[in-house]
């Protein structure tokens, strides 16, 4: 016989989810259904937000939301709710900022009702994700909005560093210390102090492609101004708006260049 205390000691509502399916034997039945779709509603929603699909993003997590409120997981529930709004907002720095929260109290609810009907489960465990201290990217450019988006996607892999104009971004370079770790540099144009273009003047002064191969991230869209970039030789060009798997490609692709 199944210990309900498992969920409710958890913080699962278990009493007002009787007020929908009656009885326990109903609410256990409809619990195996939300265990064999779970993993895969998960799944596509993470394509969703890698895609920076966010009108799908929304439906899933909408139904996540739904399915979390009947079983009495509030917590999940209200998670979910506020990545349902941001992504219905088209705020896909929201949903990729919070992703780790929302799958994480997902991943718990799994292993909880897991532990509850008796299956094979996964003790929860502080995941602390390790880093190569020799592994780092440079990330430039003058928006905390695009550098916190590219701190959240490669955060587990690499060590993030940031500049927030090309100054910064030169002075971490003549840094010894941290030039020996960056293995590719995301540069944006517009920047106030020294802007992207006198980043690369000075790495075509010095010579300095071959050691750090650098791909643009930037909003300028002026054809002049493409044509000049890549006139240096850069990897290659990623104009904004984009999304999670946008990012992802330019920067395997820079990581993999041979200049």
């Amino acid at each position: 016989m199944k210990d309900v205390n498992i969920l409710i000691d958890a913080g699962v509502n278990v009493k007002k989810s009787l007020e929908l399916f009656g009885d326990m034997e109903t609410y256990n039945d409809t619990l195996e259904t939300f265990l064999q779709e779970i993993d895969g509603k998960l799944k596509k929603i993470k394509e969703y937000k890698e895609i920076g699909d966010m009108a799908n993003y929304a439906i899933l997590v909408h139904s996540l939301k739904s399915d979390a409120r009947y079983f009495g997981f509030d917590t999940l529930a209200d998670i979910a709710y506020k990545h349902e709004l941001e992504s219905k907002a088209n705020n896909m720095y929201f949903v990729t900022s919070n992703y780790d929260e929302l799958i994480k109290e997902a991943s718990r609810i799994i292993n909880l009702v897991k532990k509850y009907m008796g299956r094979e489960y996964v003790e929860e465990q502080l995941n602390v994700a390790v880093k190569e201290k020799d592994k780092a990217i440079l990330v430039v450019d003058d928006s905390n909005i695009i550098r916190s988006f590219i701190d959240k996607i490669f955060k587990n892999d690499f060590d993030v560093i940031i500049a927030s104009d090309g100054k910064e971004a030169l002075d971490i370079l003549n840094n010894p210390d941290e030039r020996m770790r960056i293995k590719a540099i995301l540069l944006d144009l517009n920047m106030p102090n020294v802007n992207g273009f006198e980043v690369l003047d000075y790495f075509k002064e010095k010579d300095m492609f071959k050691k750090f191969p650098v791909s643009i991230i930037t909003g300028v869209d002026d054809k002049e101004a493409v044509a000049k970039a890549f006139k240096y030789p850069i990897i290659d060009m990623l104009t904004k708006p984009f999304n999670e798997r946008d990012v992802k490609a330019i920067l395997e692709k820079t990581l993999n260049s041979n200049i």
